[in-house]
């Protein structure tokens, strides 16, 4: 009962207890605390995706509920830069916090977030002088292109919001304040679960309205970030605290950011590559894909979020020299993700018609989807190995590595099966495409794991810094 209580409502720790915790609290214990908070967001923010296409679905729509999915491509653009400085300033900020070092740590939170709001100004303004570019590179149809046009000209207008909002997320995460960031995350989306249907539906303003559900509540989340921030004060926003990078800081923020801003990129090429792949076979299989992407990713979001737990230990630790707490946490990591997917995996296999028809009940995108569902469900949980040595090298400052495997699953390897199956199988090959590229993923991750492993093995023993 003292563990609930304390995970339920925390008490505000200083900097210096904070540090004491990451560095002293059983291993155990403390990732599924940090990842308990994650993982609930994550579902929650999951069930209002699966709310938003069901209520897109309602329209009666093809081409709208397609036109989700075209979207999703603008959003992850939108996410690559926002992660590239959330875990590029995160995870510097994290070993810094674990060395003692707290002003250095706010130096790379204040510029992070300056740096995220002005590129988030600018790609609204770029993205709405190519908006049809960016329609068609998501993979609309002409019969997409109007709702698509719609959709994405108006998320565009959230961009500062959304990116900022995913960095001070991320925040939080890595100062070990899971708690605090999942409050933020599950008001923005109980918000853009009421404001959906009542915008599509009474208001009349169709798809137009789940994209302005979207943006007010990216808006309302970020006001409640930026209030959450400065009131758990380990590292408060102050302009004071703003650098012009130099190299040293650069060097820091790139061996964090880049894998994550390649991974990012590489599920915007994943879904322009499958969207493009399926489009020979009719708006059903682009709209099939989009729902398959919404119901998958809970067990994405599951690891993410054991990742998320597990990505401030291997900081505070790093900083801290204690290797031995980073290996115990890594391995509880995937432990804890595989069943937890593979749990799912059974829910989604066996009932893989019924939930898709849920968002979406035309016959000819059931028929589609159920397949694919079916054989990503048995494929997915295998790819924690993957999800959980690509954080470890990413917050180990292993740039390339964990640029390289970010990127594999969502393009370096799905990029040529898309151009082999596909021609070879016909619809049967884009239904099998992502399935085969989560295995071929998964045993190009066993080797790195070994790697990264075996380095901080060889860290403990003659006492180097990471």
């Amino acid at each position: 009962m003292k563990h609930l209580s304390a995970l339920i409502a925390p008490q505000k720790q200083t900097p210096e207890e904070k540090r004491r915790e990451m560095l002293e609290r059983p291993v155990q214990d403390l990732i599924f605390s940090l990842a308990a908070p994650s993982i609930f967001a994550n579902v929650v923010t999951t069930i209002y995706n699966l709310a938003d296409t069901f209520f897109v679905g309602q329209m009666g729509e093809t081409s709208a509920s397609a036109a989700v999915g075209v979207g999703f491509v603008t959003m992850t653009v939108i996410q690559a830069m926002a992660f590239y400085f959330a875990q590029g300033t995160g995870n510097p900020m994290s070993r810094y916090l674990g060395a003692g070092d707290r002003e250095r740590a706010r130096e790379f939170v204040n510029t992070g977030l300056a740096a995220t709001i002005t590129l988030g100004v600018l790609i609204a303004l770029v993205g709405h002088l190519f908006l049809d570019q960016l329609c068609y590179v998501g993979g609309a149809t002409e019969t997409i292109l109007p709702y698509a046009r719609t959709y994405i000209g108006i998320i565009l207008f959230g961009a500062p919001f959304i990116a900022s909002g995913f960095l001070m997320n991320m925040q939080l995460r890595f100062q070990g304040e899971a708690f605090y960031s999942m409050l933020c995350m599950v008001a923005g989306a109980v918000l853009n679960t009421i404001l959906t249907p009542i915008l599509i539906f009474p208001c009349h303003m169709g798809i137009a309205g789940s994209a302005l559900a979207t943006v007010i509540s990216e808006a309302f989340s970020f006001v409640l970030l930026l209030l959450q921030m400065n009131r758990v004060g380990i590292t408060p926003l102050s302009l004071s605290y703003v650098r012009l990078p130099d190299g040293a800081m650069m060097r820091e923020i790139n061996n964090g950011g880049v894998p994550s801003f390649a991974r990012q990129v590489m599920l915007g090429v994943a879904t322009s590559l499958l969207n493009n792949a399926a489009a020979p076979f009719g708006d059903a299989a682009i709209a099939g894909i989009a729902v398959v992407q919404r119901i998958t990713s809970v067990g994405n979001f599951f690891q993410i979020g054991f990742g998320q737990g597990f990505q401030p230990i291997v900081g505070y630790n790093l900083g801290a020299k204690r290797y031995d707490r980073i290996r115990e946490a890594y391995f509880t990591a995937i432990r804890a993700s595989f069943i937890a997917v593979a749990a799912i995996g059974v829910v989604t296999f066996v009932w893989a018609p019924q939930l898709i028809a849920v968002f979406r009940d035309d016959p000819e995108v059931v028929a589609f989807a159920t397949l694919t569902l079916r054989v990503e469900s048995v494929t997915l949980p295998f790819t924690c190995v993957a999800m959980a040595t690509n954080f470890l090298l990413q917050t180990s400052g292993k740039m390339w590595r964990a640029t390289f495997l970010g990127a594999c699953r969502l393009g370096l390897v799905l990029g040529p099966v898309v151009l082999v199956l596909p021609p070879l199988l016909g619809m049967l090959g884009v239904q099998l495409a992502q399935p085969v590229t989560d295995i071929i993923t998964t045993l190009i991750a066993l080797p790195m794991a070994a790697s990264i492993l075996g380095e901080l093995r060889q860290m403990e023993r003659s006492g180097q810094a990471a």
